[in-house]
């Protein structure tokens, strides 16, 4: 005997319909879910490593989307993991005068480290960074693999997704493709240690993989295709300035002098931030498509891109672009690389993560023509921050550090997150 769902009727033939995998979210109070959100706990292992960032003898490595694990790193050679930052929707942060400064899920967050042994939070702004997509708590959870998504009465102002309930029905194929449709018209979403000091600043260090950056009184935080500026001159208050548009979807931000270069996945953009409010537009470096960071040392500009991955197909290298012209950036050389990353410059040399193929050291002396005088295998590679005699560089949940002399590097130690 045959029995009819709600979803189909017997006269309807079974060449209409098909079995859809339907995710709907499980919700709870935005204000609550924030509460949540922060805390400070003993150390934990990691899960996904991130980005890092050096402040005095403190080495900060992120786990991508949950905070951020602090290690004290007074001896290079053996790093203490002391605390955990528990930071949901985090993947950057920032330091000034032992004021953090973080993401979480597009709020600007800034804690109080003064006291590495009693952390606490400052203030929160809302939605200071991605406020103009609509993006909230709601956009950073893991989204499930589903057909369709069905919202009912959730609203993105009051509401955090924590999680979805999965379950397939037979719908009409007509009404599945007419909302795939709608959706790709109108949808916004994307699915001896030393200390860090740079020209007597207060100010910490990061990687070239950074999306945030503190230059004097201001931070800049981008996101997908904008420049968020703060005025922290109030470390405690930060105020939120206008925004810039960049010229296309932006990754990464590094700075030289008056200068920001961003690093996105179409290209190099160079800013003018002499009025350090208002960055202005100076011109681009156009390349294939593909993910890219970038750094800067004098006239040249080093950008690493990796094909084959969401941001596009392009061949995986390194760029070397004189931008002694700055109107008018030239490509002057390319080398071919495996998986690049992140990439760092400290004097006459040249440090480039090549993800599965481990460390290259290159010889920048003679730029745009580099050499290769050392390449670290068996490692995997994600980014690195050259200070003054020594390189820390984290890759697959291990944080290595390398003391360096000239053309001569050794390996200080090897620690281990998990």
């Amino acid at each position: 005997m045959a029995v009819c769902s709600v979803f189909v009727s017997c006269d309807d033939k079974d060449d209409k319909y098909q079995d859809y995998v339907v995710a709907t979210p499980l919700t709870m109070s935005l204000a609550e879910f924030k509460e949540d959100a922060i805390a400070v706990t003993d150390p934990v292992p990691i899960q996904v490593s991130g980005k890092i960032y050096a402040y005095g003898n403190y080495i900060f490595v992120n786990d991508v989307n949950r905070g951020f694990h602090v290690l004290d790193n007074t001896d290079a050679t053996a790093p203490k993991n002391i605390a955990f930052i528990k930071l949901e929707g985090n993947y950057d942060i920032s330091i000034k005068n032992n004021r953090l400064y973080a993401d979480s899920y597009g709020d600007l967050v800034v804690m109080n480290i003064s006291d590495i042994e009693n952390i606490n939070l400052i203030t929160r702004l809302d939605n200071a960074i991605y406020d103009d997509y609509g993006y909230t708590s709601a956009t950073y959870v893991d989204w499930p693999q589903a057909d369709i998504y069905e919202y009912g009465a959730f609203d993105y102002a009051t509401e955090a997704i924590i999680g979805w309930e999965l379950r397939t029905e037979k719908r009409l194929i007509s009404e599945y493709e007419k909302q795939f449709n709608d959706l790709a018209v109108n949808d916004t979403f994307s699915n001896g240690a030393e200390s860090v000091a740079t020209n007597g600043s207060t100010t910490g260090q990061g990687g070239s993989l950074a999306r945030f950056k503190i230059v004097d009184e201001y931070l800049y935080a981008i996101d997908y295709n904008s420049i968020n500026i703060f005025d922290i001159s109030d470390l405690n208050d930060p105020q939120t300035l206008e925004k810039v548009w960049a010229n296309g979807t932006i990754e990464t931000i590094f700075n030289q002098g008056d200068l920001l270069f961003l690093g996105g996945t179409q290209g190099m953009y160079i800013y003018d931030i002499s009025s350090p409010a208002t960055p202005s537009f100076v011109s681009e470096f156009r390349h294939g498509t593909a993910c890219d960071p970038v750094v800067v040392d004098g006239d040249y500009a080093y950008i690493t891109l990796r094909g084959g991955t969401p941001c596009g197909g392009t061949e995986s290298g390194l760029y070397v672009v004189d931008i002694s012209n700055l109107e008018n950036p030239e490509l002057k050389s390319f080398y071919a690389l495996s998986e690049p990353y992140g990439l760092g410059v400290k004097d006459n040399t040249l440090f480039v993560c090549d993800g599965p193929e481990g460390l290259k050291v290159f010889d920048k002396e003679r730029t745009p023509n580099l050499l290769q005088i050392n390449h670290f295998k068996d490692i995997n590679t994600y980014d690195v921050i050259p200070l003054q005699h020594s390189l820390l560089m984290i890759g697959d949940k291990v944080l290595n550090q390398y003391e360096y002399t000239g053309n001569t590097i050794r390996l200080l130690s090897s620690y281990g997150l998990d």
